[in-house]
């Protein structure tokens, strides 16, 4: 059992005001609107999406750009590579967008709806719990899906649904796409705000890697829409899943075109 795992079945069992916050990778492993019954049945007072605070990240960036129209910029929303940038390229840390994350800001627009709830992270990506540490003030609990599979044992919790109208209290459709490679300018309209030498999509270590080191150079791009993961935020090493690649981007653009 892991220690964050062992922390929301200590808040649950208290019967403390949590709020679910769910990523949107989640498709790959769990079903909606079942998720968010099961949530609530396992305590959870309010389920959130994160696709929600991913708006909030985009309209910040949007502004950043507009208000610095020359100006070059590294998207910031993955932990991992904001803190492989600060560590082994320090000199590209004036690069980083200074947007708050999908996450943070989910997490804000929670505390500012229900000030009593602790907003739970539930997400593919065990970095983040580094980055909430970054944000003491939201006391920001995080969970990866294999921990929430953890909880969910712990409690017998199975998956027979007791609430079929079951929802997301806060939504949004049109960042569903945000945890694949490019969703972020997918999403923000960049794909077509930028012109194609404007905008760099990248995802992958390696790729990271080569694009991190000519970025300077490349006096073209204006952005870098980068995450560590290959295919993105899909890929997580929080998502335990025997899906390939191909099948779980499926997966998240499927519920995004449901909507």
């Amino acid at each position: 059992m892991t220690k964050a795992a062992s922390q929301l079945i200590e808040l649950l069992s208290k019967k403390e005001s949590l709020a679910a916050v769910l990523a949107p990778s989640f498709p790959i492993v769990f079903s909606y609107p079942e998720i968010a019954e099961k949530l609530r049945r396992l305590g959870f007072n309010y389920v959130v999406e994160v696709a929600l605070g991913a708006k909030e990240t985009n309209e910040s960036l949007l502004k950043l750009l507009k208000e610095n129209d020359k100006a070059k910029f590294i998207t910031s929303p993955c932990a991992s590579l904001s803190r492989i940038v600060e560590t082994s390229y320090p000199g590209l840390v004036k690069y980083l967008a200074l947007v708050d994350s999908p996450m943070v800001y989910t997490a804000k627009i929670v505390k500012e709806k229900w000030p009593q709830s602790q907003p739970v992270f539930i997400g593919p990506c065990p970095i983040k719990k580094l980055e909430a540490k970054d944000y003491p003030e939201l006391n920001i609990l995080v969970l990866t899906y294999r921990e929430l599979e953890e909880v969910f044992q712990y409690f017998n919790l199975d998956d027979q649904e007791t609430d079929k109208n079951s929802r997301f209290d806060l939504e949004s459709r049109e960042t569903r796409l945000y945890p694949i490679s490019g969703g972020l300018s997918q999403s923000s309209g960049l794909d077509l705000g930028l012109g194609q030498d404007e905008l760099q999509v990248v995802s992958g270590w390696q790729n990271c890697e080569s694009a991190l080191k000519g970025f300077e150079k490349n006096t073209s791009i204006r952005l870098l829409d980068i995450l560590y993961c290959e295919g993105g935020c899909l890929n997580g090493l929080g998502i335990e899943s025997k899906l390939s690649l191909a099948e779980r981007r499926k997966k998240i653009i499927d519920f995004w075109q449901k909507g």
